[in-house]
């Protein structure tokens, strides 16, 4: 974590440890007794300060968020360790499982998507505190994440849809969004394995269910209209049915205007489509944009399936657009 915020190791750990609450705390970090006299209020700011990391999340570096989100779950350990009120500890349990799934997300994605072992550990740490409190939908996110991390990054699609299913299986009845995208990514594992059938038919079972949510459902803020769309994009993709994926993913590519990296994922995989149709002057069209996309915000999905679009572009590597891309991609990667 300190490489990737380019701070000293005792730097990172002065600003993890410190960080006064509503409460003022000393420059040492929180004491003892100020940590007793924390009541919701104080776990309710926590709370609402995770909560806001998360939704900067798709705009910004994951890098930027990480001190922050640190100190969170920092300052959550140090106080559940002392307060003995049983609805303030809930209610520290709770914030403990949204402030370590947002940690395992934002380290992958500051990673590149490479620190897998660091991203499940907190993962799990979400897990067993969801566990603690009998929230499903808690566990059912965090047991997504970590399907994230066997589809995306170890590239275990048998693992990856054995964990979305868990996640799926979890959250049935508690949450129509949950549930939904879990089967979403349970749809996208079977096309990795080249599963079409029982890929199309988890594909109708979450927008089924994904047809039927609401504003109350306890997990709407996960939900957006163009989801459904891009994981569909993402299995015509790895099913090989190239001009399917391209009508999809051109159309989400359209409307994913306010969410960069998802959009930046989107487009490196429009270009996976042009390219697998030989359409070279759309596919550099499309990358230059992605690009661009990264630029702003470091994203590790979009970096990763740049790169893999990269790859593809090698038969063509001596055409003047595609030399300018490469050009482009060396500087993506020279730290700023």
């Amino acid at each position: 974590m300190a490489r990737l915020l380019q701070l000293p190791a005792e730097a990172l750990a002065a600003l993890l440890e410190a960080g006064p609450l509503r409460r003022q705390a000393s420059s040492a970090g929180m004491s003892a007794g100020l940590a007793e006299a924390v009541d919701l209020v104080d776990v309710a700011a926590l709370s609402e300060t995770v909560h806001g990391l998360g939704e900067r999340y798709d705009r910004v570096p994951s890098a930027s968020l990480l001190a922050e989100a640190g100190q969170c779950l920092g300052q959550i350990g140090f106080i559940q360790q002392r307060v003995q009120r049983p609805r303030v500890r809930r209610e520290l349990v709770a914030a403990e499982a949204a402030a370590a799934t947002l940690m395992g997300q934002l380290v992958w994605d500051a990673s590149q998507r490479r620190d897998h072992g660091s991203a499940r550990t907190y993962f799990d740490q979400a897990i067993a505190a969801a566990q603690r409190l009998g929230d499903p939908v808690a566990e059912g996110h965090a047991l997504l994440r970590q399907s994230f991390v066997a589809l995306y990054g170890v590239k275990d699609p048998k693992l990856g849809l054995s964990l979305a299913g868990q996640a799926a299986s979890v959250a049935e009845g508690s949450s129509r969004v949950l549930s939904g995208l879990a089967l979403l990514h349970s749809a996208e594992a079977r096309a990795m394995l080249g599963q079409a059938g029982a890929c199309e038919q988890e594909l109708r079972v979450a927008a089924g269910r994904l047809e039927l949510i609401d504003s109350h459902d306890a997990a709407a803020e996960l939900f957006s209209e163009h989801q459904f769309d891009r994981l569909a994009g993402s299995c015509y993709l790895f099913l090989g049915k190239h001009q399917q994926a391209q009508v999809i993913l051109e159309r989400v590519a359209r409307s994913l205007q306010d969410r960069q990296k998802s959009r930046a994922i989107v487009l490196g995989n429009l270009t996976l489509a042009y390219l697998r149709q030989a359409n070279l002057d759309a596919a550099t069209a499309t990358l230059t944009t992605a690009i661009e996309e990264v630029e702003q915000t470091r994203g590790g999905g979009g970096l990763n399936v740049i790169f893999t679009a990269a790859g593809e572009l090698r038969p063509w590597r001596n055409q003047p657009g595609v030399l300018d891309l490469y050009d482009r991609l060396h500087a993506l990667m020279i730290p700023s």
